[in-house]
């Protein structure tokens, strides 16, 4: 939106030309997004409890019954924090960063209506499994075909980079369609399910944004994806904007949502900020680095898969306590503060060893 307007006002003061820098606008867009969350997050929780829109505890998993009632869905505030700064200092004529807003919403979406039917409509169960991967897989598919139609993509629209190696690229051929679908639908679920502790998820998910805002800018720059031998792609860039609004936002959620919670994201905000990440992952051709820069998402998601698996080929036994693992380590006697910031200190340093491979090629 600024561009539009900055476009008209550069020749008559060269000062507006501050607004065609990236880092700039990454950073005001951080800061934006910090201040639609501070400045509308009280209001949003008071909303929220006046329409006693509150939490319901499972009683089977560790002892948070105390939380019961506390305000979910606050992943609208979260979609509010990033969409805006968006709208006001992204580039709305980028195609990548149309993708990525549209990933977010959509998921966003899907996940508003999962809260709206435990919350409001009581289905505790809410939205169906087999509804919520064909919407994700759906999507997906939508982004791949979109993709390998693309001039953005050209030449490389099956591929993916690979981590540690000079411009290498793996091409999947007919693969790629489902590897997408697979890359949305598991990252989506993956940030879901670290959705069970205060701030954890919300934590990790700020870590992960900050690497892929670095990665985005690299990648969109001609001069340094030249000297670090990665990929090249022009528009690339414009998503360290958006990237950096998903951190704005995730920070200024955290404020409210660190233990003890005021909010919850709920799958609103669980699942949009999934769909974010997934689609700047497969927008950058960074797919494969995913499993590196979200490895606690990695592992509470393959918790889940192991424990279920094991459950059922082994006669009901278990691998671990409780699954995702966050819980299993509060059943081995953590405290919750004490699971949650061990796990964003695993996470930093999955992000430190992801942009390190930026040079160790």
């Amino acid at each position: 939106m600024f561009l539009e307007l900055v476009d008209q006002l550069r020749d008559v003061w060269s000062a507006f030309n501050v607004f065609r820098y990236i880092t700039f606008r990454a950073a005001y867009a951080t800061v934006t997004a910090l201040l639609i969350s501070f400045l509308f997050g009280n209001w949003a929780i008071a909303k929220l409890r006046s329409l006693q829109i509150g939490e319901t505890i499972r009683e089977e998993g560790p002892d948070h019954q105390k939380k019961a009632g506390t305000p979910t869905m606050g992943g609208l505030l979260i979609l509010a924090a990033i969409v805006i700064p968006v709208l006001l200092w992204g580039n709305l004529r980028n195609p990548l960063v149309l993708a990525a807003l549209m990933g977010t919403l959509f998921m966003g979406t899907l996940g508003f209506v999962d809260d709206y039917l435990k919350v409001v409509r009581s289905r505790p169960a809410g939205l169906a499994g087999r509804w919520k991967l064909l919407a994700q897989g759906i999507f997906g598919f939508a982004l791949a075909v979109w993709m390998v139609r693309s001039y953005e993509y050209t030449g490389i629209a099956t591929s993916s980079a690979l981590p540690f190696l000079k411009g290498a690229m793996l091409n999947w051929h007919w693969l790629y369609v489902p590897l997408v679908v697979l890359v949305f639908s598991g990252t989506t679920n993956a940030v879901n399910l670290a959705d069970g502790l205060d701030g954890l998820a919300v934590g990790l998910a700020a870590f992960c944004f900050v690497a892929y805002a670095v990665l985005s800018y690299v990648t969109g720059n001609a001069v340094i994806s030249d000297y670090l031998n990665i990929l090249f792609l022009r528009d690339a860039g414009e998503l360290s904007v958006f990237a950096m609004a998903v951190t704005g936002a995730c920070l200024g959620f955290l404020w409210f949502n660190a233990h003890p919670a005021e909010v919850f994201m709920g799958d609103t905000g669980s699942m949009a900020l999934g769909g974010a990440l997934a689609t700047v992952a497969l927008l950058i051709k960074q797919e494969l680095l995913l499993i590196v820069i979200g490895g606690v998402f990695v592992a509470e998601a393959l918790s889940v898969v192991l424990q279920v698996a094991s459950y059922r080929l082994r006669g009901g036994k278990r691998v671990f306590l409780m699954a995702p693992i966050h819980h299993h380590f509060e059943k081995l006697g953590w405290s919750e503060s004490k699971v949650v910031i061990r796990f964003w200190i695993v996470g930093a340093l999955f992000v430190l060893l992801s942009v390190s491979t930026l040079k160790l090629r």
